[in-house]
């Protein structure tokens, strides 16, 4: 990936040809080129849980908070974040707060072409069909008062065909210059190989969870070789690992935090980095991850903490969420869809 400086209200330290430097008031934010031309920044500020819980989520995460609840705005999250420098925000139907989203932005008074704004249609819309698909992307753009997208997902590979159809809709939408990008998220190898006998138009990013205790190495360099570039969501596994003895040891040998650890080891599998966070002190913290580089064999070591265990927990959750929020969800009909075997790993 590459360096390119975009406005901010910090200043964080980054490498360039190994030597730190210090860019002025910005956040110097590497770029990585996607299969289309398109420069993706490698950090963003992820939406999910930020100032709103979606009433089918766990709230398990959000401390106080109760699903459907909501404590702090996601105006108020989204704008601390931009105002600390991320200029790519990860949004999604499902989040429940795009409109929020979308007054934050327009308090920032940052210019369009400088924000990298990036949505997903949910599983409810994908099974509906392509008009549903369509009125949600228009829906998305109100919200977010913006006449086009940066990058539009099919947040999950809803079965029977219905993925496919709703990435066709994306595609027109393209056509239109509605969306930039096309991509997909929580996409298993299976599900982009029967995506691609159809679409005209490749993904370009494949939104998944990564976190060195789900190192999906094998799922990863495969999307990588086709040139879909890799998002991470739960990059910083929700904190739960910041006191795991092997990520605490490492952060005190590179003077760190345990998040800036994890978003190091991402950005260093070249994984674009989603971290989010209520806080704005955690917003700064999160970003600071380009002024250093772990070991090989620190990376190594940490590329060992995914077990059989979490393998296995993400496959029952893969194939609960691909039919979940749909008339298929809980039924033996949809247990007959779900795609089985899929690559896990």
């Amino acid at each position: 990936f590459v360096h390119a400086a975009l406005p901010s209200a910090i200043s964080v330290p980054h490498l360039r040809g190994g030597v730190a430097t210090m860019k002025a008031a910005s956040l110097d934010i590497p770029t990585i080129e996607l299969n289309d031309g398109t420069k993706h920044p490698m950090i963003g500020f992820g939406t999910y849980k930020v100032g709103f819980i979606p009433a089918s989520a766990s709230a398990a995460a959000a401390g106080a908070q109760q699903a459907g609840g909501t404590k702090v705005t996601a105006r108020e999250c989204v704008r601390a974040a931009l105002d600390v420098g991320y200029r790519f925000l990860d949004c999604a139907e499902f989040y429940g707060n795009e409109e929020e989203v979308g007054l934050a932005i327009q308090d920032s008074g940052i210019d369009r072409k400088d924000l990298f704004l990036a949505s997903k249609v949910w599983t409810d819309k994908i099974y509906q069909g392509k008009e549903a698909v369509r009125a949600q992307v228009e829906k998305t753009l109100r919200d977010l008062q913006t006449d086009y997208l940066d990058l539009y997902l099919v947040h999950w590979p809803v079965p029977g065909g219905k993925h496919v159809d709703a990435y066709k809709v994306l595609e027109e939408m393209k056509a239109e210059g509605k969306i930039r990008s096309l991509g997909v998220s929580n996409y298993a190898i299976e599900d982009y190989e029967e995506l691609q006998d159809a679409c005209s138009v490749p993904p370009a990013i494949n939104q998944i969870e990564v976190n060195p205790f789900l190192y999906r190495r094998n799922t990863i360099e495969y999307f990588q070789k086709k040139g879909v570039q890799i998002q991470a969501y739960r990059a910083l596994r929700d904190g739960k690992a910041f006191d795991h003895p092997l990520v605490v040891q490492i952060a005190t040998k590179y003077s760190k935090s345990p998040a800036q650890i994890l978003g190091r080891w991402c950005v260093q599998k070249n994984v674009i980095y989603i971290p989010k966070s209520v806080k704005r002190e955690r917003m700064e913290e999160n970003a600071a991850v380009f002024d250093f580089e772990l070991d090989p064999d620190d990376v190594s070591e940490l590329d060992k903490l995914t077990t059989q265990d979490n393998i296995q927990k993400f496959r029952e959750l893969y194939e609960k969420c691909v039919i979940r929020d749909t008339p298929w969800a809980d039924t033996d009909e949809g247990k007959k869809l779900v795609k089985v075997p899929v690559t896990y790993d």
